[in-house]
């Protein structure tokens, strides 16, 4: 288990690209109209990271049965009735023998699979002892989302909000985005028709996330060491690992993330982003901006903040596009 807190800074970069749409605004790039930043939310790069996980055949809780979209009940009954039925994976989910007694008792009494599903899912339950353990093994042995960002399970019988140790801000762009100046229509082809949409996409974007790692809940959730690294790699590859129409161009620049010890807590520096500056190389105007070699970068601000905020032992760990390395 984690025994310590990080912060950590992650900026990617999107250039002619929709890095994520607003429904309630014609499916435009998310914007901050009065700064001109684009805006990403924490539930779109969540997003990514589970499609990346899915790609890897790691198991989610937030997916899809076969290639349906369903609610969270079907989906955890999906899941019980792999599990139910069998001895031995019920064994491994289930951390003590009273809970595992439990369950062997609740079989022996019910007269097949459905009843047992039946049961369990419900708000009149019998047995709230024992889906509070199924689903604590489910979270320790099976979801990796779960365990990395929690979820509030809002279903009969397993009512439960789960905080999640990584945790995350809407990132935002660190130079002024602009749209594309394009009228292009796309078709959108559905079953027996097709409809026309705008195809909005913001010219040049340097997206920067601020995050938290909180070793308390990582204890509660089960996050592991392990887990860890698969966030690292995960936030690393995802944006660009499923490269859609709307979504090409997104590359990861930098990962950055902070370990610390001696008890300090998260945020001891703030929002790490609030050190990075970014402006337009001498000669560019913003909406000129096409590119990462179009823009200054400037790290001096957080190298100073860190050195100036008399933790002891801490530990940076580095992404670059060379890769994953760990750096003291």
């Amino acid at each position: 288990m984690l025994q310590t807190n990080r912060d950590f800074l992650f900026l990617y970069e999107a250039r002619h690209t929709n890095p994520n749409g607003d429904p309630d605004n014609e499916n435009k790039p998310r914007m901050d109209q009065a700064s001109q930043r684009n805006l990403v939310s924490d539930v779109r790069l969540k997003r990514y990271i589970r499609d990346y996980f899915i790609q890897q055949d790691k198991p989610v809780f937030v997916d899809m049965v076969g290639d349906s979209k369903v609610t969270m009940d079907s989906r955890l009954e999906y899941i019980l009735r792999e599990y139910l039925p069998n001895k031995e994976k019920m064994r491994s989910l289930l951390s003590s023998e009273d809970d595992y007694e439990a369950y062997e008792n609740f079989r022996e009494k019910s007269k097949d699979l459905d009843h047992m599903i039946k049961d369990m899912i419900n708000d009149k339950t019998k047995v709230k002892e024992l889906n509070q353990a199924v689903l604590s093994g489910l979270v320790r042995e099976e979801f990796i989302d779960v365990r990395m960002f929690g979820s509030a399970f809002a279903i009969k019988g397993f009512n439960r909000a789960i905080t999640g140790p990584i945790q995350l801000a809407w990132g935002y762009s660190l130079n002024k985005a602009h749209m594309l100046q394009s009228n292009t229509i796309s078709s959108i082809m559905n079953d027996d028709s097709s409809t026309f949409g705008r195809d909005h996409r913001i010219k040049y974007s340097l997206i920067a996330f601020q995050g938290t790692i909180n070793a308390a809940a990582a204890r509660y959730t089960g996050l592991s060491e392990d887990d860890l690294n698969s966030f690292r790699e995960a936030i690393w590859a995802a944006v660009s690992a499923t490269p859609t129409r709307s979504k090409m161009n997104q590359y990861p620049l930098l990962y950055l993330e902070l370990e610390y010890e001696n008890g300090t807590p998260n945020g001891h520096l703030g929002d790490l982003r609030r050190y990075v500056k970014s402006k337009p190389k001498a000669g560019v105007d913003d909406k000129q901006v096409d590119g990462l070699e179009d823009l200054e970068i400037d790290f001096s601000a957080l190298h100073t903040a860190k050195k100036d905020s008399g933790i002891s032992n801490v530990t940076e760990r580095v992404s670059s596009r060379l890769g994953y390395n760990e750096q003291p």
